[in-house]
């Protein structure tokens, strides 16, 4: 699989995602005083990167899937298709 790193690497939005999340726990920007403060800017980030997470699965899938349907559609089968159905070929 790899490391943290590396897989982020391909996945530049969750990256970007958990690394404002790192913001809000160091505080790094000074906007949160208050711990609700931080806990809203957090409950967003994490929503954030639910969508984020969800949208690259779902792309992963997409991408799965029609590669699995490009593999299947090789001409290894003893049938052509014309324009009225399939025909058997004759050996």
């Amino acid at each position: 699989m790899g490391s943290m790193d590396e897989r982020l690497k391909k996945h530049p939005n969750l990256r970007k995602r958990f690394e404002a999340i790192l913001d809000i726990a160091e505080n790094t920007h000074g906007d949160c005083v208050k711990a609700d403060e931080a806990e809203e800017q957090v409950i967003k980030e994490v929503r954030k990167l639910g969508q984020e997470t969800l949208q690259d699965w779902a792309n992963g899938q997409n991408n799965y899937q029609t590669q699995k349907a490009f593999e299947n559609t090789t001409d290894t089968r003893p049938y052509k298709k014309n324009s009225i159905g399939i025909q058997l070929m004759e050996g």
